[in-house]
């Protein structure tokens, strides 16, 4: 027991070790500082090449930008954190032999993730050819939203109540993006059929011509472009419009309404049920 006590006091006060631990701690926190360090420039340097306007014909969208920024800053994050890691255990031990298991365990592992290699090669393929990107209005599937993230592995897509997808690039097999091209807006204005015709078309040009500067989500002015359809009930006149990308559904519930109050002003109908009696004499 005195024997072991005495190794303890020894060890406790001994100053070469806690020299040696003191050191250890140091370059440890050394690594780390520096590690952030690092990090923070590299990704000013990345964000400050991402702000240079470049006079080029050929130069990336800003939507796409947006994905490489954040696709850039993730990867050297990751790096840099990797890097860390192996020099703090490089100074505990000789991590050639780890490296070399390393290798040896990510291949039997590789055989066994190829969801994982799917999702990876996916999302690469998904980047390269500028499927969608960070800001984009996307439907895949079931999930519809504004995307977030893009990294090499999963995607994330906002929904408009809130709600947040995250879907594995490798399950990705159809995608409607809404934010590459200008937008139609399509809308079906149903008249009564005891209503004029020709005085609800002259009406709804009027409205059309006279269209205040106020919607900016127009491209160009909407088209009256006739009847669209006479159902049993009602006279359907269809309006369609140019809008910005992923603007069309809220310009459509904007016009409608204005369009209904104008009309209303006219003496204008919207159809709506009706019940007929007929009565026989005798």
């Amino acid at each position: 027991m005195k024997q072991q006590l005495k190794k303890l006091e020894e060890v406790l006060f001994d100053e070469k070790i806690w020299i040696s631990l003191g050191m250890h701690i140091l370059k440890i926190i050394l690594i780390i500082v520096l590690s952030m360090i690092v990090i923070r420039i590299g990704k000013s340097i990345i964000r400050r090449i991402f702000k240079i306007k470049v006079n080029a014909k050929i130069r990336p969208s800003e939507r796409r930008e947006k994905t490489l920024l954040k696709l850039l800053e993730n990867s050297l994050s990751y790096v840099v954190y990797f890097s860390a890691i192996l020099a703090i255990l490089s100074d505990f031990m000789d991590i050639s032999g780890l490296l070399a298991s390393a290798g040896v365990l990510g291949l039997a592992v590789g055989f066994g993730a190829q969801s994982l290699v799917k999702d990876i090669i996916s999302g690469f393929f998904i980047i390269f050819e500028d499927q969608f990107s960070v800001g984009d209005y996307i439907r895949i599937g079931e999930a519809e939203g504004t995307v977030m993230e893009i990294g090499l592995r999963t995607a994330k897509l906002e929904a408009y109540g809130g709600e947040v997808y995250i879907i594995p690039n490798g399950n990705i097999a159809e995608v409607i993006n809404y934010s590459i091209n200008n937008g139609l807006a399509i809308m079906d204005i149903k008249i009564d059929y005891h209503t004029d015709m020709n005085k609800a078309e002259q009406l709804i040009q009027q409205f059309i011509a006279n269209l205040s500067d106020d919607y900016e989500e127009l491209v160009a002015p909407p088209t009256l472009i006739g009847v669209q359809d006479l159902t049993a009930t009602e006279i359907v006149f269809r309006v369609t419009a140019e809008t910005h990308p992923a603007y069309q559904w809220a310009f459509g519930r904007r016009f409608r309404k204005d369009l209904k109050l104008f009309l209303d002003d006219h003496g204008i109908e919207i159809p709506y049920p009706k019940m007929v009696y007929h009565i026989e004499e005798g």
